[in-house]
């Protein structure tokens, strides 16, 4: 991990959500529980920052402003509109659980409130919109991606 800060809050979130589980968790042994529950947080934490990065990478490459060129803007259009069609391949329920995961940030429990399903539904929901949308704008972005890098 590369903060103390970022550490701690998964740490924190880690007991807070056992805490709000302690009536229904069937925990046998604390130590090693919490050990693979921190382990995978860290390990979802890591990914999301590979995520978050490559994101900003991809906004710095096609953002609108000024000193972007006609070709970077028409090509995030062109990825919007893919982004957009692949979405209409998706269930209603599948593209309101990626839209509030991806779009409104909201957490896998919070989805699962809101859309009044399960945790595992939710996450079954997510995996299949993320599986679909990679096929879907895997030939997309295969043709834009190496343009991006040579308009800048």
């Amino acid at each position: 991990m590369k903060s103390k800060e970022a550490a701690e809050e998964l740490a924190q979130d880690l007991f807070e959500n056992l805490w709000d589980k302690r009536r229904s968790a069937q925990i046998q042994q604390l130590k090693p529980y919490l050990f693979s529950a921190i382990r995978y947080r860290i390990i979802n934490y890591i990914k999301s920052e590979k995520v978050r990065t490559s994101y900003e990478l991809f906004c710095r490459l096609t953002r609108t402003d000024a000193d972007t060129g006609t070709e970077a803007t028409v090509a995030l259009n062109d990825l919007n509109e893919a982004l957009a069609a692949g979405m209409q391949q998706l269930s209603e329920k599948t593209q309101e659980v990626f839209r509030l995961s991806r779009l409104e940030q909201c957490t896998i429990p919070e989805i699962s409130v809101r859309v009044n399903l399960s945790e595992k539904t939710v996450e079954y929901h997510l995996r299949k919109s993320l599986k679909l949308l990679r096929s879907y704008l895997r030939n997309f972005l295969l043709t834009v991606w190496p343009l991006l890098f040579f308009i800048r």
